[in-house]
């Protein structure tokens, strides 16, 4: 039953394409797959949710999807709460509704393969097929230099992708399979000097699509050129896909490798949370400060990763990877789509230029308000429970009595990046809905109710999962 939640979107692109209305038929199916994967995520244990296919007999691929675990549910939880949110809040260009609606099934369709596969190659295939739509959305319907952006997106996600395929590659020949549990259970295959090499190229290739610094430049440009659905569904889903790669395939067979490289990635995820929250702080449009604050937050679920690799069976560090995951694809995704609406109604996202919004439009300001302090943690929000567990869990296993280890000072050092975040973005919501209206907002039209169901939608998965995490962690159990 899993294959139809991957195949449903790629089945109605087809339709699309065969003439079937696009934002009917878009709509109808992210609505179905909501519904289907809800339901699959909290029913994850049952058997009937695994498929295998044989597609080649040498080497052998298979066709296979399943939930290993419930890291695998949460993530598809994930894809189809945004999916629904993106598809309702953009608004296709004129005679565009083809690809605009299209290019975000695909989108939606390889994530959802990416995090449902159990195949090696499949799980690598999916997640390439969600970027090729996503290079041509920002090319072709993106805002400001798309096509420079398109180009670098391209180059940067390229590269990165050649380089993890190298250590996926290595680590199936290693192995002797491409089935991921079967790869897992022959761990003891990889050497310990293939450990640090594989390593070596999965940090850097992971690292790449999930904008690690220095490997980061690429995103903010991206985000900020795309169309709405595509920042929605690439910050808020598909980005997640490099960290559940670390999660999945990472941590289980190159343990010993990943702890070689823990003090090189400590300082580059201070690189993500303290440099890039400064450029962030810096920023003179929305969706800029948007796209560096996505590329900032992850550095707290490389702290999570990070605690992981340095403690062993450290029995936090996972769930606050993939809750900080859950709840920063939800918040961004719901950012971006205010800020697509922000745009639409007033003409521009120049912080600058705007002012005095809330007076006009006081439900956007309300629900952008929700969104801004999810994305600082304010308690009671979903983000707030990921990052105070990502904390927790840094120091799990710490003898208070010895001096503070590495990945206890990146901690410290990285709790500064929530005065950074509360900066930027109660600057950003003063500048835009406090203050006199001006002549882009004094006359701007307020959230209609259409437009407020993708919202609330987001909202409510914020609001459930920070006020009681444990709807998320026991699907961990």
């Amino acid at each position: 039953m899993l294959a139809i939640l991957v195949f449903f979107p790629i089945i109605a692109f087809i339709a699309i394409l065969l003439g079937a209305p696009a934002r009917l038929t878009t709509i109808s199916v992210a609505a179905a797959n909501l519904v289907l994967g809800i339901y699959a995520a909290f029913s994850w244990q049952c058997t009937c949710w695994s498929l295998s296919l044989p597609v080649l007999e040498k080497p052998a691929l298979n066709l296979a999807f399943g939930f290993p675990d419930g890291m695998s549910a949460i993530m598809v939880l994930l894809t189809v709460i945004v999916t629904l949110a993106a598809v309702l809040s953009g608004k296709a260009p004129e005679g565009k509704d083809k690809l605009y609606f299209g290019s975000s099934l695909l989108i939606s369709a390889g994530a959802l393969g990416a995090f449902a596969a159990t195949d090696l190659f499949f799980f690598y295939a999916f997640h390439e097929l969600a970027l090729i739509p996503t290079f041509l959305m920002i090319g072709m319907l993106g805002r400001g230099d798309r096509k420079e952006t398109a180009w670098k997106i391209t180059i940067y996600l390229g590269l990165g992708s050649i380089i993890l395929l190298a250590g996926l590659v290595w680590l199936a020949n290693l192995t002797g399979t491409y089935d991921i549990a079967d790869m897992i259970a022959a761990k003891d295959k990889v050497d310990p000097a293939s450990q640090i090499s594989i390593a070596a190229l999965l940090l850097v290739g992971f690292g790449t699509l999930v904008s690690l610094f220095p490997f980061h430049s690429w995103a903010a440009p991206a985000y900020a050129s795309a169309p709405a659905p595509v920042a929605m569904l690439h910050a808020g889903v598909l980005k997640k896909f490099g960290l559940y790669g670390l999660l999945r395939i990472a941590i289980p067979l190159v343990p010993d490798g990943l702890q070689t490289w823990l003090t090189p990635l400590l300082v580059l995820l201070l690189g993500n949370i303290l440099w890039v929250g400064f450029v962030t702080i810096s920023q003179k449009r929305l969706d800029t400060m948007l796209g560096n604050s996505s590329v900032m937050h992850m550095g707290y679920i490389f702290l999570a990763i990070a605690a992981l690799i340095a403690f062993p069976g450290n029995p936090l560090a996972q769930p606050a990877a993939v809750l900080l995951m859950f709840a920063h694809g939800v918040s961004i995704a719901l950012l971006f789509g205010l800020a697509d609406r922000i745009e639409r109604n007033t003409g521009t996202l120049d912080l600058q230029d705007l002012g005095g919004l809330a007076k006009s439009a006081p439900k956007l300001a309300f629900i952008f308000g929700i969104a801004a302090m999810a994305s600082i943690g304010l308690p009671g929000l979903a983000n707030f429970s990921g990052e105070v567990l990502v904390f927790l869990s840094a120091f799990k296993g710490y003898n208070g009595t010895a001096s503070l280890g590495p990945v206890q000072i990146a901690c410290i050092l990285s709790i500064w990046g929530v005065v950074i975040s509360a900066v930027y973005m109660l600057r950003a919501y003063r500048n835009i809905f406090q203050g006199p209206a001006v002549k882009s907002t004094e006359s701007a039209a307020d959230l209609t109710l259409v437009d407020r169901i993708p919202a609330v939608l987001l909202v409510l998965a914020l609001f459930a999962v920070g006020l009681y995490p444990n709807i998320l962690l026991n699907l961990l159990k």
